[in-house]
């Protein structure tokens, strides 16, 4: 990588791991489902005058049901539980529980797409599921009365974003990465309006509630994505991807150092065999040799 790529590798890591604190901070003032809500809106109509100027609106025109549903279980079901798990759980252990994604990507792809799961990739699976156990049965954080559910519900996000990769696979292959942004975020939009009526906030905004939420729309959202779509070109899908590893470890600093929360010892050590199987499962390490023989 270039210093350019990699301060950018950084920015993205940093922005991404943000949203964790914003979501933390907006959260109990908006309530899960308006604070995603002012979030998918924010970001698609941001994104939207870029997919017009480089003509891209025929692409999100044709594949609008595609979009529509990709919106649904990639943005608007994953991010609200998220939110809601942002209610009771520091921003650094709900990112914690977002990084295994890719952990239940292994098992949907081979149930869904017939992938084969190598002894190497069950043992990263294996480590992943005891990161998991560490980081929830030996917490250092003081349990909640919705601790559970919100555990339950940062997990449940993350299963939803494995079963969201395979079917943009199947139903979105070769279609921009921003028109899939853009498209899913308005598809959000619409899946979340109807409940809108029915869950208004109950007091009024503060205005560091206010600017967290602009900030998780333009910048961990918008900013992020763009971020992110140009490290694709300039970098490879494949080492852009490895920014999933840095998002806790920001997520934790954040609110370390604005929300003063705690790092204990089962986030560093739940989160380290997380990743550590991450990587294994998703066969990280051999990609990266293979890449540097090359």
């Amino acid at each position: 990588m270039r210093k350019t790529d990699m301060a950018e590798f950084l920015l993205l890591a940093a922005l991404w791991g943000g949203s964790f604190l914003f979501m933390r901070v907006a959260a109990p003032v908006f309530g899960p489902l308006w604070l995603i809500a002012m979030r998918v809106v924010l970001a698609g109509f941001a994104l939207l005058p870029l997919v017009v100027h480089l003509k891209l609106g025929p692409q999100l025109r044709r594949h609008w049901r595609s979009l529509l549903v990709v919106g649904g279980i990639n943005s608007a079901i994953p991010f609200v539980l998220l939110a809601y798990a942002s209610l009771s759980l520091p921003a650094g252990f709900t990112s914690i529980l977002n990084g295994t994604a890719p952990l239940f990507g292994t098992v949907i792809a081979a149930v869904w797409l017939q992938e084969q799961v190598t002894p190497l990739r069950k043992i990263g699976f294996g480590l992943g599921f005891v990161g998991v156990v560490v980081l929830v049965g030996w917490r250092g954080i003081d349990p909640t009365p919705g601790f559970g559910l919100a555990v339950a519900a940062g997990l449940l996000a993350a299963l939803m974003y494995a079963i969201a990769a395979p079917y943009v696979r199947q139903n979105l292959a070769g279609v921009s990465s921003l028109t899939v942004t853009t498209g899913s975020q308005l598809g959000a939009t619409l899946w979340l309006l109807p409940a809108l009526p029915f869950t208004v906030p109950h007091q009024m905004p503060t205005p560091i509630a206010a600017t967290a939420v602009v900030a998780l729309a333009l910048l961990s959202t918008t900013c992020a994505y763009l971020l992110y779509f140009r490290l694709i070109q300039n970098v490879g899908s494949t080492k852009a991807l490895t920014v999933g590893y840095l998002i806790p470890l920001f997520a934790m600093l954040w609110g370390a150092i604005l929300l003063a929360e705690p790092i204990t010892l089962s986030m560093v050590v739940g989160c380290g065999l997380i990743l550590l199987g991450t990587a294994i499962a998703n066969d990280l390490f051999r990609t990266l040799m293979q890449g540097r023989a090359a």
